[in-house]
């Protein structure tokens, strides 16, 4: 089984993005290459094909393979949901709740048969395999039970790549602690360092290179520049460094829930040279944005409690009731209605809790999670916009009468094709679907952008633009580009 490994000395050192550009690199090259990564914790993921569950950075390295993300890629997703409890998503399914202390009591032995059988099934198919770790090799209290890390190096013997963030600063004691607290057999798999997000110049950089290949014997096989177009991190950490992106025409504020998910969703907006998207903690003031977003959520009724707590969910109350556009995505969906229980106490805390009711409806969460990727057409904003994306959800909405009077069917209408995907108020002001992706459509994002820039007197932009995935394409083959002008990979490649 022919595999490199791609490790970091912390978590956001890189290696997911370093792992996609490889895969963009490899694969223009003529090799059969596919990603994997044997255990993630992300709150951002996909829908595979085939309904399963997947990493959502994995996605993104297959499509920079050029081939169809399957879960194999990623055969054990946790998704944190609070109380140091995390779902465990098996092969693409949910197959529990487990607290941290539990999880490798009850499921390492699993794990590691899935990690093992996915290997399998992937080296039928590819060349070779670019594996990525998780967080640092070197967690000595962890490293008995880390299953995604040294283990599957071991077990495919892959030459490994060790990337540190220099940008951090301690990239020179990152490096050297980290090799130190390697075992020998696993330290002898490392047979590069690459230094990632380098500013300045590298003729500075030069001596602190040589003193490190000659106090470790390991070559640095690449300086990789810093680069602004970077891809979505693994968890929601990476939101509180982010700027503003562009400063555009619109302004659109997203929520950032304390366990928001999927902000993978936001990327063809920020992409949007006309918008400045913002994220904005539930403790700030909401402000005067043309759109308010509320997001996916792993854990909904909690932070719709965290949105009432802090006053945000009145403010967002006052914002619509002044003519504000509200549009909420899954979780974010489900606090827009008026009910939300959890007779079974799936997130925790079994109950009934109001919403903020400006939507018609009621959402009920269930053990059994809805996953699965659609094909709909559009009714609002536009009719008849074709629309690709996916549902990941544990609730089950329906439209509810209210106190007095059923609602007017004037008033909400279905926003899609399939009425259980999403409303839409008659003012086209309040959205709610359960699609995500919905944004990655470029007809649809520009004409629901189109609806904001009228409210505002601005010229429309022109509706006839590719979906999300060209740019995307784009933005892989420009990182590709840097990193292999940048980076030798002839010394870990199987001949």
């Amino acid at each position: 089984m022919k595999a490199i490994m791609v490790v970091g000395t912390t978590s956001h050192a890189g290696k997911s993005l370093l792992s996609a550009a490889i895969c963009r690199i490899l694969a223009r090259r003529g090799w059969r290459v596919a990603p994997f990564k044997g255990q993630n914790m992300a709150l951002n993921s996909y829908v595979t094909t085939s309904g399963g569950e997947i990493g959502y950075a994995q996605a993104v390295q297959a499509w920079a393979a050029g081939v169809t993300p399957t879960v194999d890629m990623n055969p054990i997703l946790l998704k944190p949901q609070g109380n140091m409890t995390s779902q465990v998503i098996l092969k693409g399914k949910a197959v529990g709740k487990v607290s941290a202390t539990d999880y490798y009591e009850q499921y390492f032995d699993i794990g590691w048969q899935a990690i093992t059988e996915s290997l399998q099934h992937l080296a039928a198919e590819f060349d070779l395999l670019v594996c990525e770790g998780a967080g640092s090799p070197a967690e000595i209290n962890l490293k008995h039970r880390d299953l995604t890390n040294m283990r599957v190096a071991k077990h495919l013997n892959a030459p490994t790549l060790l990337v540190v963030d220099i940008d951090r600063g301690g990239a020179f004691a990152h490096v050297v602690g980290t090799l130190e607290l390697l075992e020998p057999e696993e330290r002898a798999l490392i047979r590069g360092v690459v230094i990632n997000k380098f500013r300045g110049q590298r003729s500075l950089l030069e001596s602190g290179l040589q003193w490190l290949e000659e106090r470790t014997g390991i070559p640095v096989l690449g300086v990789i520049p810093w680069i602004e177009d970077v891809f979505p991190a693994e968890d929601s950490l990476d939101l509180l460094e982010r700027k503003h992106s562009n400063q555009g025409e619109l302004e659109i504020a997203v929520i950032r829930l304390p366990r928001i998910s999927n902000f993978t969703d936001f990327d063809p907006l920020e992409a949007e040279p006309s918008v400045s998207l913002k994220y904005i903690s539930p403790k700030q003031e909401l402000g005067h944005p043309d759109a308010v977003i509320i997001p996916g959520s792993k854990t909904t009724i909690a932070d719709l409690l965290v949105l009432q707590r802090t006053g945000m969910a009145e403010a967002i109350q006052n914002y619509a009731a002044a003519g504000g556009t509200v549009l909420g995505i899954c979780g974010g969906f489900q606090m827009l209605g008026k009910f939300l229980a959890d007779p079974e106490g799936v997130e925790g805390e079994a109950g009934r809790f109001k919403g903020l009711s400006l939507l018609p409806i009621q959402t009920v969460i269930t053990g059994q999670k809805v996953a699965r990727q659609r094909q709909v057409v559009s009714n609002f904003p536009q009719v008849g916009l074709p629309v690709a994306g996916y549902e990941i959800h544990q609730g089950r909405s329906r439209i509810v009468e209210t106190p007095n009077t059923a609602p007017n069917p004037n008033t909400y209408q279905a926003l899609f094709d399939d009425p259980s995907l999403g409303l839409v108020d008659n003012y086209q002001s309040v959205w709610g679907t359960y699609l995500h992706g919905i944004f990655d459509n470029g007809a649809w994002r520009r004409a629901w952008l189109n609806r904001l820039r009228q409210q505002r007197g601005l010229k429309s932009l022109p509706t006839g633009v590719s979906n999300y995935r060209k740019q995307r394409e784009t933005m892989l083959n420009t990182l590709a580009a840097i990193v292999e002008a940048n980076l030798d990979l002839t010394k870990i490649l199987p001949s």
